[in-house]
């Protein structure tokens, strides 16, 4: 399943992400999103996790936690829509 996190501190990594989510299962890969010029964090990233089960414990588990400071929003991620 593909997460949604948002509200991610600036200076969350990759691998910070990865290891809140080992927590609740296997992770298959973690990404914040950054600036494509900048490289400065866009304040939100993916998660993607093999099993459902594990998948909706992490998001019960994180969402509205703290996590560098900042509560998360975490949900799962919605297919991305063509753009107008």
């Amino acid at each position: 399943m593909n997460i949604f996190v948002g509200n991610l501190a600036p200076s969350v990594t990759e691998e910070q992400l990865l290891e809140a989510f080992k927590a609740f299962g296997q992770v298959k890969s973690a990404q914040v999103m950054r600036e494509l010029f900048t490289g400065a964090s866009k304040g939100f990233g993916f998660v993607e996790m093999p099993g459902r089960a594990h998948s909706i414990a992490a998001i019960n588990g994180l969402n509205g936690k703290d996590f560098h400071g900042q509560p998360l929003r975490v949900n799962e991620a919605r297919e991305r829509g063509g753009r107008r």
